[in-house]
């Protein structure tokens, strides 16, 4: 009997050596070829070559988080209290092709803003979207920033959404004169930075007749961060880079899933019959200087809850998607394309204003 223990215990101690083995060795995988983007990076370096200038005083954008194409009304999400990661092969491609449908159909807007696009991912079913998006605008000029790069990512235990490859993506018709991609500082230490999101800004120039830069930032900030400091550290980067811009007589303008709700923000009415929820955390009303805009929608939500399939007056909804305006542009509209969360997470929010 005792020899019997001895051989079980043998058996049991190699097999935890076993799968020690294969957790270090996964560990050690993810490790060095973990993504670790520069600083700032330039993607687009036209330089002297540029001679398209921009000749419109007043310009149009949409900008939407599309969810990779795979959060639409039937779906929930796991990291956010649901159980679902991956729509169907069926619903996905319905989801993406609604997405591409209403970029395609929406040809007189002159900026897209995009976040959470895909590039061959496991989730979306290896669908490369960022050359999908750049098709669905014949001519236009497509730049994307990567922000999520992970060979494999073993959660949730019992459907892991595997690799992943994801970003920001900003297209116009204007050829922008320089492209560059700021990082957002870490919000994790090692090992759980394998396999988050690492976060940045798009910052796009495009050259006026005026002979001053229009400047389009398309940012996607960091969620389920309640810790105001991390989040003021995130935001004192972009916050300087704006200000800095603005100072040389540029034309800023900021757009994209904020992932807080933005100062003073306080919807009215019946809210397009949603359900309202604050945001846990609120953009600081001082966040910059009084003259600048926040440019949002209170009449319709732009980001739903997913701890469940989503359905009116069920689900919380909030907005987090929004633009900030530099003091030298005017509003002319602003509101939130209500889709009903069809086919994303998100609903787009479109934006006309005017370079003083």
């Amino acid at each position: 009997m005792l020899k019997v223990v001895k051989k079980l215990l043998k058996i049991v101690a190699w097999l935890l050596l076993v799968m020690i083995l294969i957790f270090g060795g996964f560990i050690l995988y993810i490790t060095l070829s973990d993504y670790q983007p520069k600083q700032i990076e330039i993607i687009v370096n036209n330089g002297s070559k540029n001679e398209i200038f921009l000749k419109k005083d007043t310009i149009s954008l949409i900008n939407w988080n599309i969810g990779y194409g795979g959060l639409g009304k039937e779906m929930d999400f796991f990291y956010d209290g649901g159980k679902a990661v991956q729509p169907s092969r069926k619903m996905a491609e319905k989801y993406f092709g609604n997405i591409i449908d209403f970029i395609s159909s929406n040809d007189s807007v002159d900026f897209w803003l995009l976040q959470e696009v895909d590039v061959c991912s496991k989730r979306n079913y290896r669908v490369n979207q960022v050359e999908a998006v750049k098709k669905a605008k014949v001519g236009s000029f497509g730049v994307f920033a990567m922000n999520y790069k992970c060979p494999y990512v073993p959660v949730p235990l019992n459907e892991p959404m595997g690799f992943v490859e994801a970003g920001l993506i900003t297209f116009s018709d204007f050829s922008p004169e320089y492209a560059t991609r700021y990082s957002y500082p870490l919000i994790a230490s090692w090992p759980d930075k394998l396999f988050l999101l690492d976060r940045c800004f798009l910052l796009n120039r495009y050259p006026t007749e005026r002979g001053n830069d229009l400047i389009v930032i398309n940012t996607h900030n960091s969620a389920y961060v309640y810790d105001s400091i991390l989040r003021i550290e995130e935001l004192q980067i972009l916050k300087e880079i704006m200000l800095k811009e603005f100072a040389k007589g540029n034309y800023v303008i900021a757009g994209g899933d904020w992932n807080q709700n933005p100062p003073d923000y306080r919807p009215t009415g019946d809210y397009n019959g949603h359900k309202f929820v604050a945001s846990q955390v609120k953009m600081n009303s001082d966040f910059m200087p009084d003259d600048w805009l926040w440019a949002f929608d209170d009449s319709a939500p732009s980001n739903r809850s997913n701890d469940k399939p989503y359905t009116m007056g069920g689900n919380n909804t909030t907005c987090l998607d929004y633009y900030l305006v530099s003091p030298n542009i005017e509003l002319i509209d602003v509101k939130v394309v209500d889709l009903g969360f069809n086919d994303s997470d998100h609903n787009p929010i479109y934006l006309n204003v005017r370079m003083k």
